[in-house]
């Protein structure tokens, strides 16, 4: 892994740091195309992306704050870390920002929400693409599989990550060996936002009922979420789920009955 990419005098480049930039970069130039595809002005894209700059990391670095409270009381440094976002938090808090911002604008939120998404879907990818090369924790479990990958340079080392684990414990002095072969989840991930990605670009002109592709992206990242989770030691929360799962199947209900609804054919009224 390559948490820190090089360095020029005092300033030092992040792979985290850059994946994130250049995930912004991405998410805004798609955004601004979808913008201009309706005839919206692309001022509005440009304000919606510095909103989800700003609040999505803010919101991502609160949630993770929020989830390790215990860790954060002992060592408050970490909210100037790096690393350490949750997305759901990011997700959360752009989305309500946003449906403010539609409506001071006048802009129709779920129209918004289906332009928003292909963005977003790829952002997400090119971020995941970050966390893998930090190795700030977002890696899986063990593996024997042939990709099965080492994140002993990582920012947080296996050894941690595994601490007090049944994985550890298996070893001599309960150590997780660090150079152990982890399923890269990142990755996994950053596919599944590129098949997310074509499968959203693909319906954007196909679905004339706004609201529908947004409810599309949320069951697909849902699912998504849901099934990478499986793989990667968190803590359960409740129903052997941890608490992405858990979002991530309310995420999964909303989107499908907001799709099941915007499926259904207008009623005649005489």
């Amino acid at each position: 892994m390559y948490p820190e990419l090089f360095t020029i005098g005092p300033f030092t480049v992040y792979s985290y740091g850059l994946m994130l930039g250049l995930a912004f970069i991405a998410g805004s130039f798609i955004l601004s195309a979808e913008f201009k595809r309706v005839n919206l002005k692309d001022t509005y894209a440009s304000e919606i992306t510095l909103i989800s700059i700003v609040l999505g990391v803010a919101g991502s670095k609160l949630f993770h704050l929020i989830e390790n409270w215990s860790l954060f009381l002992d060592n408050p440094g970490m909210i100037f870390s790096p690393g350490g976002l949750t997305y759901y938090g990011g997700f959360i808090l752009v989305t309500t920002a946003i449906a403010f911002y539609t409506k001071r604008k006048k802009l129709n939120f779920l129209m918004v929400t289906d332009l928003l998404v292909p963005s977003l879907a790829i952002a997400y990818g090119i971020g995941r693409i970050g966390c893998h090369l930090a190795g700030d924790g977002d890696y899986g479990i063990p593996t024997t599989l042939p990709w099965g990958m080492s994140y002993a340079n990582g920012i947080v080392k296996p050894s941690e990550m595994f601490a007090g684990s049944n994985y550890a414990a298996q070893y001599p002095n309960a150590i997780f060996p660090n150079t152990t072969p982890l399923h890269p989840t990142p990755l996994y991930e950053f596919f599944a936002a590129v098949i997310i990605f074509m499968i959203l670009w693909q319906f954007r002109k196909k679905f004339s009922t706004p609201g529908k592709l947004f409810m599309l992206y949320l069951i697909l990242s849902g699912i998504a979420r849901l099934t990478v989770e499986f793989l990667r030691l968190n803590p359960e929360l409740l129903f052997g789920l941890t608490q992405a799962q858990l979002i991530s199947v309310v995420l999964i209900i909303v989107g499908s009955i907001g799709f099941y609804r915007f499926n259904r054919p207008a009623k005649i009224t005489k």
